[in-house]
């Protein structure tokens, strides 16, 4: 087996909370295996582009995951070789409301200091 461009890490707060997996952990089996199996083939095949990955700003990037009957975001970003999972949510709406990117920046920050 090949090995992956990239190693997954979950955003981690001052406090030791990671967002990310706790959003996971709050969906079903199935949404949490299709958002892992897509992640994965982002780890392995960076450098990747639409229909599953999306640049959103200046390094920010999404995984665009469709699930059953719905549609989820995980944003990231990547130092170095690892991929830093940011954000995750399930879109309600056809942009990426303002907030989540605006939070999303907020953690990257938090990353790069």
């Amino acid at each position: 087996m090949t090995n992956p461009t990239l190693s997954v890490r979950f955003f981690k707060s001052e406090t030791g909370n990671e967002p990310v997996r706790d959003w996971l952990k709050t969906l079903s089996a199935p949404d949490r295996k299709i958002i892992g199996e897509d992640i994965k083939t982002v780890q392995f095949g960076w450098p990747l582009g639409m229909p599953l990955v999306r640049k959103m700003d200046k390094d920010i990037w999404e995984v665009r995951i469709h699930l059953v009957n719905r549609i989820a975001r995980v944003l990231f970003t990547i130092i170095e070789n690892m991929m830093i999972l940011l954000h995750g949510f399930i879109k309600k709406s056809s942009n990426t409301p303002p907030d989540d990117l605006e939070l999303t920046k907020n953690r990257l920050k938090q990353v790069q200091e």
